[in-house]
């Protein structure tokens, strides 16, 4: 049976997501989304050096008939940056689709909840999917839904610390009352990680930081797919509940009567 991942009107086989930044090399980079199986990317768009078009650059190690290219607003502080920087993605001929990011915070990077809800009402309007970045706040995510949010995408834990699904209970929350895909962005470190979330109903995740900055980025990455895929297939086949007492796996009555 498919399984795909739909966002929006789109629709992908992987349900993991890889960003581009923070490898060694751009070559390292390219091999490592090879090995992850994902086919959506997110770029940061002001990573980009628009003023050395001859120079080979990001986007030339990204094959678009391979991958389906995210642009997000990291860098972004004000809904105002955020929205301008969407609209020089469009402008620049890449899909009319964003991962939302609004992060004045230069120490915790965590993302501006108003100012993100404002941008979303903005982009929403303007005709673009809106993948907003939020912290794991169950309130909010129903408000970005209200406004035409494609998926939200709250934070596991700060924005590459490695340190896991922090926010459990309120992922959990949100991914009950979710009317669009749930993608956890931000601080997952291992497989175990990933695999967590997706055992718990997140449509995809979204990784960066694991894969780059791991020892052997290729590996990590092939890693990491097997961990969302994993915990996919467990979400879909239904855990036991966990119960307070031991249950025996074999039968307790019945049971043959040796010779004394």
């Amino acid at each position: 049976m498919e399984d795909n991942l739909k966002i929006g009107e789109r629709e992908f086989q992987s349900r993991l997501l890889l960003g581009t930044g923070k490898y060694r090399s751009f070559e390292e980079m390219q091999a490592s989304l090879a090995a992850s199986g994902a086919q959506i990317i997110t770029v940061a768009l002001r990573r980009l050096d628009l003023s050395r078009p001859q120079e080979p650059g990001l986007l030339d190690y990204i094959d678009p008939a391979r991958y389906v290219i995210l642009p997000n607003t990291a860098g972004c502080k004000t809904a105002e940056e955020a929205v301008q920087t969407a609209r020089l993605a469009a402008a620049m001929g890449l899909p009319r689709w964003v991962k939302l990011e609004v992060i004045p915070d230069p120490r915790y990077l965590l993302p501006d909840p108003l100012a993100t809800l404002e941008a979303t009402r903005i982009l929403v309007a303007e005709g673009f999917d809106v993948l907003p970045y939020i912290n794991a706040d169950p309130v909010l995510a129903l408000h970005l839904q209200d406004a035409g949010a494609v998926t939200v995408m709250p934070l596991g834990s700060p924005i590459g610390s490695g340190q896991g699904l922090l926010n459990l209970p309120q992922i959990q929350i949100i991914i009950e009352q979710a009317r669009v895909p749930v993608v956890v962005d931000a601080g997952i470190g291992a497989p175990s990680d990933a695999a967590l979330a997706m055992e718990l109903g997140a449509a995809a995740c979204l990784i960066n930081t694991a894969v780059a900055q791991a020892k052997d980025p290729l590996q990590m990455a092939r890693a990491m797919k097997l961990g969302v895929e994993a915990g996919r297939a467990s979400y879909l086949a239904g855990r036991i509940p966990r119960q307070p007492y031991a249950s025996a796996s074999s039968p307790t009555s019945d049971l043959a009567v040796t010779a004394s």
